[in-house]
């Protein structure tokens, strides 16, 4: 563990920089601790041997948005109110880079002695630590131990007045293992004070503890992930809440509705620091362009490849395809670098035609698509969820669009809040106006690879039938737009004025000439009159004509058959 830097309250002090603890002072301390060491997930400290092989910035790239959360951790709160704000999310979409930023901040802070901590989630380890929360305050603690005696003694001490403290939930774990030795290291006299980061990344990865109570005649309630990832940061809230507490917090995490809901300043008295969204704060562009020429010299090298490869644009057509996430970009060279049967060169290839017709002995962005199966399957119904965006991403350009009058058109009941249910976690890829611009503003995609993974079957068909055929989605528009017209006639239901303009040209995207016969519902006399009226007093000739004849041709060609057997 990094040394940790302490700083005396009086001025004019030299700031003290304490080495490592390496001396156990009694045989006490040395079961105490090794009790606790049995309790934590070692892989999830951001030097363990097990994140080895973990993301990190590239030199010279993530620059500012790594010096402003460095700046954060060290000020020292004069320019804040009297309760200074000891938290502060970091959020983006997936792949954007925040676990690699996450990384790199915390080498800095170990090696500038200014780290207290560190946790980084992963749902994907081996390892049961790092995807549950049961050894995430001893994990802190144990971290904490090895910079200060004072503080090693006080945990010790903690531990073998409470030796079932390891059973009891975070809160009370918390309060135990840190907040009480934190207040007693503080209230002795001449002391240098604690300053520095505990860093926590990935906490929207955190799987749910499950609970089993034999002596129960049914079994609880099945927690979810959101249960357990709003407890983790509640437990955050109180530490930074502590007067003792002299540490500044830094959470990573996918902007899923949890972290949203936890993080709105209007639903919480505890002050946050602002939080830094990297896709809207800072443009990677510049960085990402930097990454590939990096890395793409390095290929040249180790293949003996001309100054001319790759050929001049391929890197900005790249730029532009990873649409600011790293993890597309990451991907892409992971895929050159590794050993394949193709040559870089048709590998580059076809990654740029994004499947299309150059075929590859394997698929090239197999971990871009595990991520990308990941979120989705963190929907309640991840193929519904599915159907929703690729039809959002349709009907957005039409005229007249905006994300109230979709959601209205999509849903089931236009009563239900069906968007939020289906969407809700999925704000890593899909960015969702707040409710009072939904009316205004569009629904939105931070990924262009996103529709490249759902609309080819050979990288999403195999993963919880997240492939939907294209028919089948011009089928489901279809169905939904029917049966808003069957409700607009009823003269007991009415739309808002912007949600009928949209309906009046929603066909325009939709091809009606191939989904009339596969469509399930039917216009009934009446809401067909409802939507020509509504078309007339739009002025849409156009859309009238266009609807009757495919409509047209549709029953055509269902009769001519019958035609031939005359």
């Amino acid at each position: 563990m990094p040394n940790l830097e302490f700083f005396n309250n009086s001025q004019g002090v030299q700031a003290e920089r304490i080495k490592r603890v390496t001396n156990i002072s009694s045989p006490a301390d040395v079961g105490a601790l090794k009790e606790l060491e049995g309790h934590i997930a070692a892989g999830a400290i951001h030097d363990a041997a097990e994140r080895c092989d973990a993301p990190k910035c590239q030199p010279e790239t993530r620059v500012a948005v790594q010096n402003d959360l460095y700046d954060w951790i060290l000020d020292d709160g004069a320019s804040e109110s009297e309760h200074p704000k000891k938290i502060k999310w970091v959020t983006g979409p997936a792949g954007c880079g925040k676990t690699a930023i996450m990384g790199s901040l915390a080498g800095r802070c170990a090696t500038n002695g200014v780290l207290g901590a560190t946790f980084f989630f992963a749902s994907w380890s081996a390892s049961m630590g790092r995807r549950r929360k049961t050894a995430f305050v001893t994990t802190i603690a144990r971290q904490l131990v090895e910079h200060r005696d004072d503080l090693k003694d006080a945990i010790s001490n903690a531990i073998e007045k409470n030796p079932s403290v390891f059973e009891k939930n975070l809160h009370v774990q918390l309060e135990i293992l840190v907040l009480a030795p934190l207040r007693e290291v503080a209230l002795q006299p001449d002391r240098p004070r604690l300053r520095g980061a505990i860093i926590i990344d990935g906490v929207d990865e955190c799987e749910a503890e499950q609970y089993h109570d034999g002596s129960r005649a049914s079994p609880p309630p099945t927690r979810t992930n959101e249960q357990d990832q709003l407890e983790i940061l509640q437990v955050l809230q109180a530490a930074s809440s502590d007067p003792s507490f002299p540490f500044r917090i830094l959470i990573a995490s996918r902007p899923e509705r949890i972290f949203r809901t936890f993080f709105d300043h209007d639903n919480t008295p505890t002050p946050f620091a602002h939080k830094l969204d990297l896709h809207e704060n800072y443009n990677a562009d510049a960085d990402i362009t930097l990454f590939f020429e990096v890395q793409f010299n390095c290929l040249r090298r180790r293949y003996n490849f001309p100054p001319s490869w790759p050929l001049t644009g391929t890197i900005q057509t790249l730029v532009e395809n990873a649409s600011g996430q790293f993890i597309y970009a990451a991907t892409v060279i992971r895929i050159l670098e590794a050993v394949h049967r193709d040559p870089p060169e048709a590998l580059l290839k076809a990654i740029l035609a994004t499947g299309a017709t150059l075929k590859i002995t394997s698929n090239p962005l197999e971990q871009l698509d595990a991520l990308y199966t990941h979120i989705l399957e963190s929907s309640p119904d991840p193929p519904f969820s599915v159907r929703w965006i690729r039809c959002i991403n349709q009907l957005n350009r039409g005229p007249f669009s905006n994300a109230q009058a979709v959601s209205l058109l999509l849903q089931t009941d236009p009563e239900s809040n069906e968007a939020e249910h289906l969407l809700g976690n999925l704000h890593s890829l899909i960015r969702i106006p707040p409710p009072s611009d939904q009316a205004t503003t569009n629904h939105s995609f931070y990924h262009k690879s996103l529709f490249d993974f759902l609309e080819d079957p050979t990288r999403c068909g195999n993963q919880q039938n997240l492939y939907v055929e294209k028919n089948e989605i011009e089928a489901f528009m279809w169905d939904r737009f029917i049966q808003a017209c069957i409700r607009g006639c009823n003269p007991q239901f009415s739309f808002p004025d912007n949600f009928l303009k949209f309906l009046t040209y929603a066909s325009n995207v939709m091809n009606t000439a191939s989904t009339i016969s596969h469509s399930k519902t039917h216009f009934t006399p009446a809401s067909a009159a409802w939507w020509v009226s509504l078309a007339i007093a739009h002025k849409a000739k156009d859309t009238i004509w266009w609807i009757f004849r495919d409509a047209h041709n549709s029953v055509r060609a269902a009769l001519n058959p019958f035609q031939s057997m005359d």
